[in-house]
């Protein structure tokens, strides 16, 4: 081997060390998501049972509690096989959503619904990616394994959500992205929307706030500039938005 070839060697290897795979390709980034996730499905879900007033809504908890439980565990199973370390509790987005929903003293069922709609756009979105492009086999055949239950839960409580029309549908990963924000009745709390913008790659969102539309407006940070960003009711994120 010649000193330029040992020297190209040794450069690749120090740029594989500095830029690891990207977050959605991430193992150890696909557990710590999908296992706040499950987790949050199952402890609000677990309320639900006791404080829904629709049978749909008790009846779509129920399952929550058992589909999720069971994901979890599988999940906890194939991450400690891999060395991997599983979050044992929820994020403090999360845990934010779950005392919400405890501290909800009248009409519980909405807010919880507009939860799960969210929550479950996200998972499908996550493991769909996980399941095409991840980096590790076992989690990805989990991840592929996971996806029909999970848009099957996402289909349920979309059908549940249509009987109010004061909850419009959140969009699937199929929907063309708008040339704007769409004005709707938005089911993203604060701690959602943030992170959403977050996955979308802006960090430092302030000064978040829902305008007359629906709209999450506010100011985040991409490429070290400042920028204002919008999110609307359907999950889209824009930047450059007054």
């Amino acid at each position: 081997m010649n000193a330029r070839t040992l020297l190209g060697l040794v450069a690749f290897a120090i740029v594989s060390l500095a830029f690891p795979a990207a977050a959605a390709d991430n193992a150890q980034t696909f557990v710590n998501k999908a296992a706040v996730g499950g987790l949050f499905e199952v402890d609000s879900s677990k309320l639900a049972q006791d404080r829904a007033k629709d049978r749909q809504v008790k009846n779509f908890a129920e399952k929550m509690v058992a589909d999720h439980g069971a994901a979890n565990e599988k999940l906890k199973k194939l991450a400690t096989e891999q060395k991997l370390q599983v979050p044992a509790e929820l994020d403090a987005a999360r845990k934010g959503d779950v005392e919400k929903l405890q501290n909800t003293t009248t009409g519980f069922d909405q807010p919880y619904v507009e939860m799960q709609r969210s929550a479950h756009a996200d998972a499908v979105n996550l493991f769909q990616s996980y399941a095409k492009d991840g980096d590790n086999p076992r989690l990805k055949a989990f991840a592929a394994e996971t996806l029909p239950t999970l848009k099957m839960h996402q289909d349920m409580i979309e059908k549940i959500a249509a009987a109010n029309a004061a909850m419009p549908a959140v969009k699937s990963a199929s929907t063309p992205k708008p040339p704007a924000p769409v004005p709707g009745a938005n089911s993203f709390t604060e701690s959602q929307a943030k992170n959403r913008i977050q996955d979308a790659g802006y960090t430092d969102i302030s000064s978040l706030a829902k305008d007359g539309q629906g709209i999450w407006r506010g100011q985040a940070k991409k490429d070290g500039k400042s920028i204002s960003v919008a999110l609307d009711y359907q999950g889209n994120v824009f930047a450059g938005q007054q």
